[in-house]
């Protein structure tokens, strides 16, 4: 007797070995028809071959569903017979589609699944939130009087100064109207995250001395604006890397970070962008002594990787569409879906290796710090490890940069190149061998300074 013919709503495994096979089928049929049945102990012409059924081979199968399809259902699963052979038998439902299995989601095609396509993805999610409202363009319960002028009349500004909004500032509401970010007095919620100084949003920086969450040596957190959080985390790591300076001979001094600042400050923009706001959790800045995180609660759009986007030409799925667009008038993003593609171009440029990766409760972007910030000599010039408020005074730098180019230099002649007076110069110089950053070597007359290899600079507070 056989039970029936595999159809779009209806597939046989032979065995449990095929588990992994089945719980692909079962998210093709959920996102065509959103649910069906599915046996195991019958062959794909229908007839029951049968198999062994435990407690345990029934507990099994439940646990491979909830572990690798997303977002979670909750079948029927029984032990039934058929031709008096013993078979398992699901049948599921679900109504939360786009469904994944093992990270992709797939569509039922007659009694064959496929994978769907990024494009065919995009579309599903449009299809699904039509007529609904995404999180940014939902009311927040602020009004136009919350929103911070100075706050807002700087947007406008920089949105000019690009040539993407080509309005002037008249009044709060008017220019908040011709954004689309108001309902009736009410603010959206993109306008409340952009535009409303005290609000929800906060970030957490952090430094910790060594490579995992032990110890730290630094702890903060920051609440107010998008762009005031971006601004404040982005200030906390230049404050916080190594840099490193180039002495051609002059007082001018041309430092290099060790990550590059607009991979950063793109990372960041994103963090911002692509996060899920209604979560209660922060973003998160983490510098370790070998790498630097930036995380956000949003996870990545299922079914994609990061790859799909530096590699190809994938469209990006935006969360926070809304805001999104508001962050491109004002050019923190360049266009859409070309982030992560220009974080790694301007890594890779810069020899610093990065990391996207994914979490179950968010994503973060890894950014590992190159270990060959030390002294090196490269066409002539001196190029020594930076790092900021070791040395702080910017005439102590001067001081230290004419001897690293000139070690036979007198204090008076020294003085003489940076314009300071000799007490001066002389003063600085005592500091700087009591920091062991350098040392005379030699007589008085016919001696030379010599620059220590951990030399360091920075900048004056």
């Amino acid at each position: 007797m056989k039970i029936g013919k595999e159809s779009e709503k209806l597939e046989f495994k032979k065995s449990g070995a095929e588990l992994k096979e089945g719980i692909i089928s079962m998210v093709a049929m959920l996102n065509k028809h959103g649910g069906g049945e599915l046996y195991f102990g019958v062959r794909n012409d229908g007839a029951p071959v049968g198999m062994d059924i435990s407690e345990k081979t029934l507990r099994d199968i439940s646990q491979a569903i909830g572990n690798h399809i997303e977002p979670k259902i909750y079948p029927q699963i029984k032990e039934v017979y058929a031709d008096e052979k013993s078979c398992v038998y699901i049948v599921f439902s679900g109504d939360d589609a786009p469904y994944f299995a093992y990270g992709r989601a797939y569509i039922r095609v007659a009694d064959e699944d496929r994978v769907l396509s990024s494009a065919e993805l995009e579309d599903f999610i449009l299809k699904k939130n039509a007529g609904r409202d995404v999180w940014d363009g939902e009311l927040s319960g602020k009004t136009v009087s919350d929103v911070d002028d100075t706050v807002l009349k700087d947007y406008l500004e920089r949105a000019n100064s690009v040539g993407r909004i080509d309005f002037a500032y008249t009044t709060k509401e008017d220019v908040l109207n011709k954004l689309g970010l108001t309902e009736d007095g009410t603010l959206k919620n993109a306008a409340y995250v952009l535009f409303v100084g005290s609000n929800m949003l906060e970030v957490q920086m952090a430094i910790f001395a060594g490579t995992e969450r032990l110890t730290f040596n630094d702890i903060k957190r920051e609440s107010g604006s998008v762009a005031h959080l971006v601004d404040t985390a982005e200030k906390y790591i230049r404050n916080n890397i190594r840099w490193r300076v180039v002495l051609d001979g002059s007082i001018q001094r041309k430092e290099i970070p060790e990550i590059p600042i607009d991979a950063i400050r793109e990372a960041l923009v994103n963090s911002y962008c692509h996060r899920l706001y209604p979560s209660s959790q922060n973003n998160e800045i983490t510098i370790y002594s070998n790498r630097i995180e930036i995380y956000n609660p949003g996870t990545f759009p299922e079914g994609l990787t990061p790859q799909d986007f530096i590699e190809g030409y994938e469209r990006s799925i935006k969360r926070n569409p809304l805001l999104a667009q508001l962050m491109y008038y004002t050019k923190d993003i360049e266009s859409f879906g070309t982030g992560l593609k220009r974080i790694t171009k301007a890594c890779e440029n810069a020899g610093v290796k990065v990391e996207f990766k994914l979490l179950k409760k968010g994503f973060a972007v890894i950014f590992y710090r190159p270990d060959e910030f030390l002294t090196t000599e490269k066409n002539g010039n001196v190029v020594r490890n930076v790092v900021r408020n070791v040395v702080r005074n910017k005439t102590e730098q001067a001081v230290l940069m004419v001897v690293n180019n000139n070690s036979e230099l007198t204090a008076d002649e020294i003085a003489k190149a940076i314009s300071k007076s000799s007490r001066t110069v002389q003063r600085y110089l005592e500091s700087l061998q009591k920091k062991n950053l350098i040392r005379h070597v030699g007589s008085t007359k016919v001696g030379k300074w010599e620059v220590i290899d951990n030399a360091v600079l920075g900048d004056e507070q």
